[in-house]
């Protein structure tokens, strides 16, 4: 009867994914809305015809040759197709442009631009005489881009015989990104623009800047960014003028809302401060002409008002700031390229529960006559709360309408030594302040959920491309399916392998590890009679381990940036990994082998003062920053992967062959 049962759901299992594979022919993250298989292939000619509407920038025809010509295709943009090429048209719905009408032509359904929803778009890909045909139509030339993303994976299919297919899709969130507000070392110009072209990939539209320890963001926030840096500075992260420049040229050329923000502290609330608004708009000004078409305002973790004339003080100003950001940018007749956003909040109250409720609604509604457009941030109940719907609700009904999520994940800027690579939940199993055992909410209403991620920025992306996915599809996110999707998509398909392999090893926690286990055989075993503990079973593990380190180490020599940037970040966490792996195999040899005097004195020694250094090696450690303002200051870490269970080991090796 087992055998009968587990033969059915095979068989069930197998139908069920048949039918899956014919329902959606590609894999794409985040994860469409609906995915229509339609009969026939198609193959893209090696130049390929663009029709674009007027509607549709420069910025999104750009992304499209970009994409084509990384596949070998080269995009020749002119009026209408021509016979015996490809032809890609690209479209506004409703625009009655030819786009829109080739969508008419093709009988594609417009129900997706009638959710209420967010960068809502069609990509259709059909065959015409075997040649590829793909139109893109979005609600506008930005849901065009966000279409374009889909052609990306579409394409990592290969260019010929591609099975044509159908997307209606849209976002359950409307701006999706990162927020740079965690206390440490600022990434560089190189990471963030490769966190740009990341987020261009999957559908993310919002970087919010507003790094912790950049004192041109809070000390110095009313001054001009710096021409040159020295050596000190450099090592601190700091930024200049055209660097920040060369920030907002890339930002706009991947769609990201880049926000450049201000932290003037308790100046933006003291009663006797009356040129605070100027001084702002004059260092918006600045950043403005270096390319920032978006600011944000921040006076977190500078002590919280609760006076009525504080309160209404830090409201006034920032609705009086709103309005100068209009009156200065935003007139009619302004180019749209031109114009600026609307501002973004942090406000001191962030995390609701510090004071009693009472406290709480009264700082909240007094920020309620501020206007409507601007985004006022939250991080929840708590300062690591994952987003729910009870907190939205609380802070909703306070202010009198919708919230803005910061959302302090994957940030390890109180847990320095430790880094978040792993699957989501685990990730926040591993972060010890975020007390969360349920699943993320499948229909969350919010319009902004942004992360504060680890300093390492180039590892954040892992968290990032889950974060993607759950707020452009909510009751679609699959944790595990969502996380394996990551690892081809950050460290490549060869690499993707070896570093699912020692994930559990760059975790601090790796005590549930295969390793672990096998660690905790091997000690059972010696402690019971040395001369029987095998110790094959602990090599062949940790030669695994040792093989993965290796392949993952060789990206340091990858011609993709992403990939020297990768390594970088990772570098202290993997090379110690490594060295305590080697080290372990060595000394467990020792530890068991019959004839003492076969033990290489040489590789001996040197293993021993390498597990007794392995803490303090350099290549092991990293810079961290603390504090904001005038009070930052620099230290030294040391990475902490696998301390609960090989770490130990290597100290219980020392200790047994001491004894002997």
């Amino acid at each position: 009867m087992k055998r009968l049962l587990f033969a059915l759901f095979l068989l069930t299992f197998s139908i069920c994914n048949t039918c899956w594979a014919q329902q959606c022919p590609y894999t794409v993250y985040p994860v469409p809305q609906q995915q229509h298989a339609v009969k026939g292939k198609a193959s893209f000619t090696p130049v390929v015809n663009v029709v674009a509407e007027d509607g549709i920038d420069i910025y999104t025809k750009d992304r499209l040759s970009q994409i084509l010509k990384e596949h070998g295709i080269s995009a020749q943009f002119t009026e209408k197709p021509s016979a015996g090429k490809s032809t890609v048209w690209l479209g506004v719905n409703g625009s009655k442009g030819k786009a829109d009408r080739k969508a008419s032509q093709l009988g594609l359904k417009r129900d997706v631009f009638s959710q209420p929803k967010y960068d809502r778009h069609i990509v259709s890909l059909t065959s015409n005489g075997g040649k590829a045909q793909l139109v893109v139509l979005g609600e506008n030339t930005d849901a065009v881009f966000c279409g374009l993303a889909t052609l990306e994976q579409m394409l990592h299919n290969g260019t010929a015989n591609l099975p044509c297919a159908t997307f209606y899709d849209y976002a359950d969130v409307q701006y999706r990104g990162v927020i740079e507000g965690y206390y440490g070392v600022p990434y560089s110009m190189e990471v963030t623009e490769d966190l740009f072209r990341f987020m261009a990939r999957y559908k993310l539209n919002m970087y919010m800047y507003g790094a912790k320890s950049d004192p041109y963001h809070s000390q110095y926030w009313d001054k001009p960014y710096p021409t040159k840096l020295n050596d000190r500075e450099k090592r601190f992260g700091m930024m200049t003028r055209e660097m920040m420049k060369q920030l907002a040229q890339a930002a706009h050329r991947c769609k990201v809302n880049f926000i450049w923000s201000i932290h003037p502290g308790t100046t933006f609330t003291k009663l006797g401060e009356s040129d605070v608004l100027e001084r702002i708009m004059s260092k918006f000004e600045k950043m403005y002409e270096l390319g920032v078409r978006q600011f944000g305002v921040f006076v977190d973790d500078c002590g919280v008002p609760y006076d009525d004339p504080s309160l209404k003080q830090c409201a006034d100003r920032l609705s009086n700031l709103q309005e100068l950001v209009d009156t200065k940018w935003n007139q009619p007749g302004t180019a749209p390229a031109d114009m600026v956003k609307q501002l973004q909040y942090v406000p001191q109250l962030y995390a609701y529960s510090w004071v009693k409720p009472e406290l709480a609604r009264k700082f909240w509604e007094s920020l309620s006559p501020v206007p409507s457009k601007v985004n006022i941030y939250t991080t929840g109940k708590n300062v690591w709360s994952v987003p729910n719907s009870n907190d939205l609700q609380v802070l909703n009904d306070y202010l009198g309408r919708e919230v803005s999520w910061w959302w302090n994940y994957p940030c390890n800027d109180v847990d320095v030594t430790k880094i978040f690579v792993a699957d989501t939940y685990t990730n926040f199993a591993d972060e010890t302040h975020i007390h969360f055992t349920g699943e993320l909410e499948k229909n969350l209403s919010l319009k902004t959920i942004i992360i504060n991620p680890m300093q390492q920025g180039e590892l954040s992306k892992i968290p990032l491309f889950g974060v993607a996915d759950y707020t452009w599809n909510m009751d679609s996110f699959n944790n595990m399916e969502n996380w394996r999707a990551s690892l081809p998509a950050v460290v490549g398909k060869k690499n993707a392998e070896d570093f699912e392999t020692i994930v559990p090893y760059l975790r601090y926690y790796d005590s549930l590890s295969p390793l672990a286990g096998i660690i905790n055989e091997f000690k059972t075993s010696y402690e019971k009679d040395p001369a029987t503990a095998s110790v094959q079973p602990l090599k062949a593990e940790l030669a695994k381990i040792i093989a993965a380190c290796t392949t993952i180490e060789a990206m340091k020599d990858s011609e993709s940036a992403s990939d020297t940037l990768f390594y970088a970040d990772l570098r202290p966490w993997l090379l110690k990994l490594k060295t305590m792996a080697q080290d372990a195999s060595v000394m467990a040899d020792a530890l068991v082998i019959p004839d003492k005097s076969k033990i290489d004195i040489i590789t001996f020694a040197k293993t021993w003062s390498s597990i007794e250094g392995i803490d303090k090696n350099d290549n092991h450690r990293f810079d961290i920053l603390r504090g904001m303002g005038s009070e930052i200051t620099l230290s030294v870490q040391t990475a902490e992967p696998a301390a609960q269970s090989l770490r130990p080991f290597l100290d219980w090796l020392l200790e047994k062959l001491d004894d002997r």
